[in-house]
């Protein structure tokens, strides 16, 4: 399919309010029974004192709270386990998370700090509704160890209004402001300050604040707040910001029971392609990245993209890359405890342009060549496989670059390098080094001449044959002020070797007292000539 169908939008909200100290307990193991008696909390720094971030069930029914001072709760709770805040894990556990609902829909957003938002629109059907869709998703975080609210909405200012106050509700279309009135003012995420005031005026719940005029609300709380307003009460909707873009076109496979061998993910990979080329086919375009998604049944989510230089329209070429790609991966696809979806999914695609086939071979030859370099990509990563590309410039070290092959192919075909005859000698070493290196010269007796010896390497050459200079001026417009010129010599040592030396920045003079000495500037080796 190429996406989703969209019909009247829904979203599913997920707020975990104790991911910090459900992931730490995670961590420990989820069947530790003494820690689970034991009231725990994590803590972090404040207004320059350590606060309560997060706690569990325990610690609650001690009469905690967050945002205590961990003072104030070891004297309440002397038994008090306590844990620093790590945001970055919080973070990542989240990202997780979130990776895992992909299986249910790909458009996946944060609700930061500890939220979700799931479009659900067109797809709760797969899974036997909203509301068997809401316990599947709920019931598997709570099984992780999670304490979860979720809750289905139109809006999805509206679906987290409710999930911070009640869990499990499903709002139907048009009943959106007589569900969130009678809630508390806090429940809509807005400011501190904001909700302070809100209850300094009277206005407990939102059906109260709902009453009042909106040019009011604007004046006294600002445009922002009305919106948000107008947003939990259906009046209004923002969209969500998914993690990842939505691919072109997405086929799956979900299995009823895990599968783990390797003969059945393969062969579901290759009924995969087929489906993806067919559904491609359709509008005449062809995939340029590809992505293969492996859900396990413990919530872990392996995701494996290849890239192609040109649109690929052949499900045998698809099966054939990934495969490549399997083969290759240092850490092995680990099927755990089975796999319960495999997902393919074009990223990235193109037009496919048909060409004249049968009378230019060099249209068979260009297929087999990017064929072979994104085969080589998918073993060894599309960086590795390069071509070079010429520059419009004279610094040596910038006259070539490295690109990857499999984007830049037919302009390396289509690139112009410059020619020479048999007999003219080359004015270029065959091999270039990346950063020249430096030699160590003596002074010269003529300062704008070569040297007589240098020293690279340790080794000691003594110049018998020379030719230059070729002066090249630097781009001044990319030296930072730093602007030098270098002049080149093509010179051969006593043991035949050939080297390309060049001199760093002019000579020049230095007056002291009656004399005046050359001031002495830096070589370096940049090349060797075969």
């Amino acid at each position: 399919m190429s996406a989703f169908s969209l019909n009247r939008r829904r979203i599913l909200s997920l707020w975990l309010p104790r991911l910090p100290i459900d992931r730490i307990k995670r961590q420990f193991g989820q069947n530790n029974a003494e820690l689970d008696k034991t009231p725990s909390v994590v803590v972090a720094k404040q207004n320059n004192a350590l606060q309560i971030h997060a706690l569990d069930d325990a610690a609650v029914r001690c009469g905690l709270e967050v945002g205590l001072p961990l003072a104030n709760a070891r004297a309440i709770c002397p038994e008090l386990t306590v844990f620093d805040a790590d945001a970055v894990a919080d973070a990542k556990t989240l990202g997780d998370i979130a990776d895992w609902c992909d299986r249910f829909t790909p458009l996946v957003a944060l609700d930061p700090p500890y939220g979700l938002f799931l479009d659900i629109t067109g797809c709760a059907h797969l899974f036997g509704g909203e509301r068997a869709l809401l316990q599947i998703v709920s019931g598997a975080l709570t099984r992780r160890g999670f304490a979860v609210s979720a809750g289905i909405a139109g809006t999805s200012v509206c679906a987290r209004t409710m999930t911070r106050h009640v869990s499990g509700k499903i709002i139907a279309d048009g009943e959106e402001a007589d569900a969130v009135s009678p809630l508390p003012v806090f429940a809509l995420g807005a400011d501190a300050a904001i909700t302070s005031g809100l209850r300094r005026a009277g206005l407990k719940t939102i059906g109260d604040v709902a009453a009042r005029a909106r040019h009011e609300l604007s004046a006294r709380f600002g445009a922002g707040f009305t919106t948000l307003l107008e947003q939990a009460l259906g009046q209004g909707d923002a969209p969500i910001s998914p993690r990842k873009p939505l691919p072109d076109y997405i086929v799956e496979k979900r299995f009823p029971e895990p599968v783990a061998t390797e003969g059945v993910i393969s062969a579901t990979l290759s009924r995969l392609a087929a489906m993806l080329v067919t559904a491609m086919d359709r509008q005449g375009k062809g995939a340029r990245r590809l992505e293969a998604s492996f859900f396990r049944t413990d919530g872990a989510v392996r995701t494996i993209m290849v890239d192609t230089g040109r649109p690929v329209t052949k499900a045998e070429m698809i099966d054939r890359l990934f495969r490549e790609r399997l083969d290759a991966l240092n850490d092995p696809l680990d099927p755990g405890f089975g796999f319960d979806l495999v997902r393919l999914s074009a990223s990235r695609t193109e037009i496919v342009v048909q060409q004249q086939r049968d009378l230019d071979a060099n249209v068979h030859d260009n297929d087999e060549l990017a064929a072979l370099i994104d085969r080589i990509a998918a073993r060894i990563g599309g960086k590795r496989v390069v071509v070079h590309l010429p520059q419009d410039t004279h610094i040596p070290e910038r006259a070539v670059m490295a690109v990857p092959a499999q984007h830049h192919l037919a302009a390396a075909a289509q690139a112009a390098w410059p020619e020479r005859t048999e007999s003219e000698p080359p004015l270029r070493p065959l091999r270039l080094f990346e950063k020249p290196e430096p030699i160590k010269v003596p002074f010269a007796t003529v300062p704008d001449g070569p040297p007589h010896h240098f020293t690279w390497r340790r080794v000691t050459h003594a110049v018998v044959r020379v030719e230059g200079p070729e002066r090249i001026a630097m781009e001044w417009w990319k030296q930072d002020g730093k602007a030098l010129t270098r002049d080149y010599f093509r010179v051969e040592d006593e043991a035949g070797l050939r080297f390309w030396i060049f001199r760093d920045g002019l000579y020049e003079s230095e007056t002291r007292g009656a004399e005046e000495k050359p001031v002495p500037v830096n070589w370096f080796v940049h090349g060797l000539f075969a």
